[in-house]
């Protein structure tokens, strides 16, 4: 296959995989809502969370988490088939194409969630180490404060940390990830601002795991 093919058709592939709306398809199947209608009106597994109850919530977030890793690693084993170079650019046009997907779906007039989940898939898939370390934080984070906006914010940062760590000890052999990782966490943190401003007035709306099963 010729290669630029290859690099394009993976590009479009993930694209059309992380813009699949989960939280809008589970709505109009199980609950016949448009779940942009309700909540927040944002298609991500904290509105599904809210609005479609805890089943679907984290239904939604892993198969949003799948959308990214999905992605990566299976455009990561066709360049390998394929004998492919410069993996490490093409992974990180690939899992922009999966965010990119999500947050400017194709399905939903050019429009989406946050990003979060998806983000997390792609990392999980690139940088796994360093993901693990952000994932943890986000965990308790979200325990101990049930606000998803700040573990998602400070799981950001923590990306860039970890992933900043790693490069120090190896020389900065993955260079590119960290560049990557950076400009997604900024995103993410942009994205959340309408979250910061309520965050710092205090007004910001928790998550709770009771209720809608």
């Amino acid at each position: 296959m010729n290669n630029g093919v290859l690099f394009g058709t993976l590009l479009v592939a993930s694209y059309l995989l992380g813009g699949i709306p989960t939280s809008y398809i589970f709505g109009k199947i199980f609950k016949h809502i448009d779940i942009r209608n309700f909540g927040s009106g944002n298609v991500g597994a904290t509105n599904a969370l809210r609005v479609l109850g805890v089943k679907m919530g984290v239904t939604t977030l892993i198969l949003d988490i799948g959308k990214g890793f999905v992605a990566v690693y299976l455009s990561k084993l066709m360049m390998q088939k394929y004998e492919i170079g410069n993996m490490e650019l093409i992974l990180i046009f690939v899992g922009m194409a999966a965010i990119t997907g999500h947050i400017f779906s194709i399905y939903l007039g050019f429009k989406g969630g946050k990003g979060v989940a998806t983000s997390a898939g792609v990392f999980l898939a690139l940088i796994p180490m360093a993901f693990s370390i952000a994932f943890a934080i986000f965990f308790i984070v979200v325990a101990l404060s049930k606000y998803v906006s700040l573990g998602s914010i400070l799981a950001a940062v923590t990306l860039v940390a970890g992933e900043l760590i790693i490069n120090f000890k190896n020389g900065f052999s993955q260079k590119g990830y960290l560049v990557f990782t950076i400009i997604i966490a900024l995103f993410i943190i942009i994205k959340h601002k309408s979250n910061i401003k309520r965050l710092m007035a205090g007004n910001e709306n928790k998550i709770s795991f009771k209720g809608k099963k």
